[in-house]
């Protein structure tokens, strides 16, 4: 096939060329066109609709007009609108591209060579016309929040959502997968790049303390509830078969002021009794119905955020947790002090007993108790939390760590070595592990998940 413009007869040629212009050059600029002012009104208006505040969402689902409704609607569902956007960008953008490309096949021949500079050329422009006209300069109006254009361009969104939904459900799908698969990783940003960031912007040098709460802030997104939680041998619960007489010697010689209520067994709560519903009724006898003021408990699973944890307190206004397992059995309690401490350190009041889960015997030998929560340990040993992840299985205490290193329940003076760290057991009964002396050895060349342990009597 010749190119419509490869003729030795000008005047043919000029027939030609006419003809392309008002035929084929003519319908495919068009299509063209179309295309860009589809893919300029989805991104202005995903750029739009993305902006608007929480005041402006209520102020819409509460909105007369119908397209401001309609925006609420699909605001609801933010990672399938997204999803509708990216899909209908995408296939108007391979539109655009196709119809180019027929369109310069038409106009310069389907049979001609074309050299690498015409082929740089024809994708750069294609591209520079798509970005600038379909992206940059629909983004750059819907600044100015005009909602003019909005209220039309929604109309086209809510029907592409109905015309794109199984490639939609698909592409949350994998975003959903790729999420649970990276989103436990962890941040990379370091206590130290912290550092780093407030002493160029401060020009202080950072304290101790300050140190703390930077690792607390870094840890924060990514600890769990059952990383930080008092276990549920620890934790203080009474009978809902106690007098009342009874319950307030318990309480007197408890000190907390909420306290969860069982029935029958601790895997059996009923809802948690507030110290302060009781202050008016110390008068009543031993038969008065102490029931009555028990309030719903808010149970979580144990591997709830903690950082997730916080806004359901502050939505719902209260300030403790039970967590339970897969089985529904309960497995810890956690409260609002326990979250904040991760972050401000350990908070003491008049009340709080001194319960110290480790000592320093010298400076590479403590002494710790086989319940401490293997999160404390590396936040008190300052290693990463993530140092045993290949040797802690399901456990979340020293105590465990150690049951998933020896395979089993150890004897007393049994050692065992993993990483920097050797762990001599110093006190065990039939069912735990009590006390445990650890020595902190130099770092080695080692990697972490290559160190094995190595049991020595």
């Amino acid at each position: 096939m010749q190119s419509h413009l490869d003729t030795g007869d000008p005047l043919s040629g000029w027939v030609l060329l006419t003809a392309v212009l008002s035929t084929s050059f003519v319908l495919y600029s068009s299509v063209i066109f179309i295309l860009l002012i589809l893919s300029a009104l989805i991104s202005g208006a995903e750029a739009l609709i993305f902006s608007f505040t929480e005041e402006q969402r209520t102020g819409f689902k509460n909105s007369t007009v119908h397209a401001e409704k309609l925006i609420a609607r699909l605001l609801d569902h933010p990672k399938k609108l997204l999803a509708t956007v990216l899909i209908t960008n995408f296939f108007t953008h391979v539109a655009i591209t196709i119809t180019a490309v027929y369109m310069a096949w038409n106009f310069f021949g389907l049979d001609r060579a074309y050299s690498g500079s015409e082929v740089v050329l024809f994708t750069f422009t294609v591209a520079f016309v798509i970005i600038f006209f379909g992206e940059m300069l629909p983004r750059v109006y819907a600044s100015s929040k005009n909602l003019s254009s909005l209220r039309f361009t929604v109309y086209i969104i809510a029907f592409m959502q109905y015309l794109w939904w199984p490639l939609s459900i698909l592409l949350i799908m994998l975003g959903n997968i790729i999420e649970d698969k990276v989103g436990n990783k962890g941040y990379k940003l370091s206590v130290e790049e912290l550092d780093h960031a407030l002493q160029a912007t401060t020009g202080t040098e950072t304290t101790e303390e300050e140190k703390e709460i930077l690792r607390g802030i870094v840890n924060f997104g990514n600890t769990l509830a059952r990383q930080i939680m008092r276990s549920r041998i620890d934790v203080t619960a009474f009978p809902s078969s106690l007098n009342f007489h009874e319950l307030m010697d318990k309480i007197n010689k408890s000190g907390y002021s909420r306290i969860p209520i069982y029935h029958d067994t601790i895997d059996r709560i009923e809802g948690v009794l507030y110290i302060k519903d009781l202050l008016p009724h110390l008068h009543r006898n031993e038969y008065f119905n102490w029931r009555q003021f028990i309030r719903p408990g808010f149970f979580i699973p144990e591997n709830k955020k903690i950082d997730d944890l916080l806004q359901d307190f502050q939505q719902k206004r209260v300030h403790m947790a039970i967590v339970v397992d897969e089985y529904g059995g309960t497995a810890g309690l956690i409260t609002l002090e326990d979250i904040i401490e991760e972050i401000m350190g350990e908070i003491n009041d008049e009340f709080d007993e001194e319960h110290e889960l480790y000592s320093q015997l010298d400076e590479h030998t403590f002494l710790f108790e086989g319940k401490t929560l293997l999160h404390d340990f590396c936040k008190i040993m300052e290693v990463s939390t993530h140092l045993f992840d290949e040797v802690r299985g399901d456990s979340e205490s020293l105590g465990g760590l150690l049951l998933e290193l020896f395979n089993g329940l150890p004897k007393t003076g049994d050692k065992i070595t993993y990483a920097q760290f050797s762990f001599l057991i110093v006190s065990v009964d039939s069912k735990r592990i009590k006390r445990v002396k650890i020595s902190v050895h130099p770092q080695t060349d080692i990697p972490v998940e290559k160190a094995q342990p190595n049991r020595n009597k």
